[in-house]
Parts: structure tokens; sequence; C-alpha cells
């Protein structure tokens, strides 16, 4: 449920700042966290995805100034596994995340320690700002994947995160395919320098193995908001190869384990981006993803509980589109 209660927004600590929330761009994760299904503590407060405005600083707080454009972390340390208990919270194991574990940012302000908001450069504007976690995840896949250059990579799913992997796996010079279901979502892939992108049909398999000499793709990403099955992506690689399924949210989707077994797969989940913040700004301060292409419905006059139900009715539409809420009219 959404309820309108008051909560504290007065600092209180020398460290602490007070950010006036600017806008905020809702997520499956939100949708999940209003139905229920992302298992939240209740109370809390929904919104994974904010930038605001600095309104007070207090007097130990570093590199943050009044008036100045920031970032909201959506994920945090722990503070109880063996890492965070050691002295390590950059190594934490067991991150917790926004409108989950701690509220979340759709609210008029928010006050939080000065580490938990990230200064925003006049080059990195609001709707790139608001992507700053999904080009995070993408980084933390390609890191994870360890791939060298030129190695082709399978990414399943041509929305707004399957859009942002496939741009960062190629600003690292690999070699993305991107499948999707949807011709808008493709085109729009190849307007952003994509050079592989297939539609789901019959030719897929012969696409595939035109592009890759032959060969499958050396490693494929799930996209968690595709509507194409997670199966598919083992079907697309090789012998001894990885597959990765990336989501904010939590899907429920089979995946062939016969492919995994017959073919030695190895597969894992990336679902944030923690600690990666300062590297992606400077990756969009570099020209490493356009966002400017994608489909945004931005509403300054909205209900939120409204809004969420009809997301949770009609996720079909949405794919390909940011949702954002201008939260300073």
């Amino acid at each position: 449920m959404l309820v309108k209660e008051q909560s504290s927004v007065n600092i209180v600590s020398p460290t602490q700042v007070k950010v006036k929330v600017s806008h905020l761009l809702l997520t499956d994760f939100d949708t999940q966290l209003f139905t229920g299904s992302a298992e939240p503590v209740y109370p809390k407060t929904i919104g994974r995805a904010a930038v605001g405005i600095v309104t007070e600083v207090g007097e130990n707080c570093y590199g943050i100034e009044k008036n100045q454009r920031v970032y909201f972390e959506p994920t945090r340390p722990c503070g109880q596994c063996l890492e965070c208990r050691s002295g390590k919270p950059k190594n934490c194991t067991s991150v917790i995340t926004a409108g989950k574990d701690f509220d979340g940012f759709l609210r008029d302000f928010v006050v939080c320690e000065y580490s938990d908001v990230a200064p925003l450069p006049s080059s990195v504007d609001d709707m790139k700002a608001l992507c700053i976690e999904a080009v995070g995840i993408a980084e933390n896949i390609y890191d994870k994947l360890n791939l060298s250059a030129g190695q082709r990579v399978a990414v399943v799913g041509a929305d707004v995160m399957g859009n942002i992997i496939a741009q960062v796996l190629q600003y690292h010079k690999l070699i993305p395919i991107v499948i999707d279901d949807n011709q808008a979502n493709l085109d729009r892939i190849k307007k952003c320098g994509i050079y592989y992108a297939f539609i789901a049909d019959d030719d897929l398999k012969s696409n595939i193995l035109n592009a890759t000499s032959g060969h499958l793709c050396d490693a494929a990403v799930y996209s968690g908001a595709s509507s194409l099955p997670l199966s598919l992506s083992t079907r697309l690689v090789g012998h001894d190869k990885t597959v990765v399924i990336a989501s904010m949210a939590a899907i429920n989707a089979p995946m062939d384990v016969h492919d995994i077994l017959a073919k030695n797969l190895t597969a894992f989940g990336v679902s944030n981006a923690y600690d990666y913040t300062d590297a992606v700004i400077n990756m969009i301060i570099h020209g490493a993803v356009n966002v400017d292409l994608f489909e945004k419905e931005i509403l300054s006059e909205f209900d939120p509980a409204a809004l969420l139900k009809e997301r949770c009715s009609n996720s079909s539409s949405r794919k390909g589109k940011m949702t954002i809420l201008k939260m300073i009219l």
C-alpha cells in the first residue's frame, strides 16, 4: 500500500544532506515492491532511481554544495556481513536496495548521509543520470564476463536495459548481437550504433551463425524485461560459455537445464551496480551510451498508486519506454 504519513526531513548529523527530489524513474522493481512480490519489509517508501537538488548541507559534508544536482545511490552496504564488519564495505556480500531494505525516493525531500549521493556534472543531464544504475549493471556484467575485444555476445532483449547493455559492451570493443521480438526496439538499437540486431523468428539461428562466422556466441546476456524466453539465451552460446541474467527486479522464467548441462555453461545473475557510480558518470561524460533515443514519458501530474496499478496490468506497453515523474513543477 501507498500511505501518506509524516517523516523527518531535518538534518540531525553534520554529515547529512537534505535533497529535494526533482525526477524519479519508475522501474519494474518499484512495481514489484508495490505488489509485494519483491518481499519488502513494510512500511517502506518506494522509488529506486532518482535525482535531486541539495537544499541543506551539514558542516562536515565534503564535495557537496547547496543547490548542487545529485544522484541518489540506490544501493548501500548492509553493515552486517563479514566484509562490512571487517571494515571492507565495498566488498559487501549482501547489498541492500532502496525501496526494499531502506526507504526509496518517491517523496519530496530526502535526508541522508552525504556519501549516499553523487554530485552530477553539468554534462550529465537528469535523463542520463536516471540511467546510471542500468549503465552500472552493464559495466558490472562486462567486468564479470572477462572477455577480449572482438568476442561476440548475444543480448536477448532490446528494451532500455538490453539496449544499454549492448552499448556498453560495444564501448568495450566487444561485438553485441541483439535479439528481440519488437522491430521498433531493434530499429532503435541500430540508431544507437549496434550493427547486429535480429528479430526472433525462424531465421534467427542462421542469422546468428552468419554473424559469428559459423560459431555460436561467446556469451549471452538476458535482459529481465524481455518478453522472449530465458531458454533462448542458452541456445545462442557454444560449449563452456557464460549466460548472464540481468535484471533489477526478480523474474519468474524457466531456464533450459539441458543446454546448461550439455554445454557445461556457467550462469549467474547481475541485479545491481553497487560501487559503480563514479565510473559510470565518467563513462556517460565520454559518450559511452546514448539514451537520447529512448522513448520517454515525463509526468508532472500523477497518482502514484494508480500509475503503479496500470504498470502491473499493462506491462507490455512499457517495453523500451522510460516513465519519469517530474517532482519539481
